[in-house]
């Protein structure tokens, strides 16, 4: 039975830019980095793996001698990221005194907020708090 979610990819096209502000603008802790090919972050019980899709989509690679599949993406992916409701207010400002631009701030019928932006390779990041979807465990 499934239970979660244990990783969320997104394509980027410059892993420094994306390390850069998956790691010193929104904070998350890295992982690992393997060269111009990928980029991972641990994001609480889950992991972000960001990914160069004009490697990943093209290139196999093997672990243990295992293959893992090509795999990429051609556009704008999304990532929602959990906050505390309370903490809201202080991750929009945070990004905001970073220049980062809020594209949207959503209020849901059930009271919850969304905040929009993105990140340097144009996908699409929402943070919110597990009200959104009435999963209270991340407040």
């Amino acid at each position: 039975m499934i239970t979660g979610i244990l990783e969320t990819a997104l394509y980027v096209n410059d892993l420094d830019a994306a390390e850069h502000f998956y790691g010193n603008i929104l904070g998350l802790e890295q992982y690992s980095r393997l060269g111009d090919r990928s980029v991972f972050f641990r994001v609480g019980a889950g992991m972000l793996l960001l990914f160069n899709a004009e490697i990943t989509a093209k290139i196999e690679s093997y672990i243990n001698g295992d293959l893992i599949p090509v795999h990429g993406s051609v556009g704008a992916g999304h990532v929602a990221f959990t906050v505390a409701e309370a903490e809201l207010v202080t991750m929009q400002a945070a990004l905001e005194t970073a220049g980062v631009e809020i594209e949207s701030v959503v209020t849901w019928p059930n009271g919850a907020k969304s905040v929009y932006f993105r990140d340097p390779a144009g996908n699409s990041l929402e943070i919110a708090s597990g009200k959104l979807w009435g999963i209270d465990i991340y407040d």
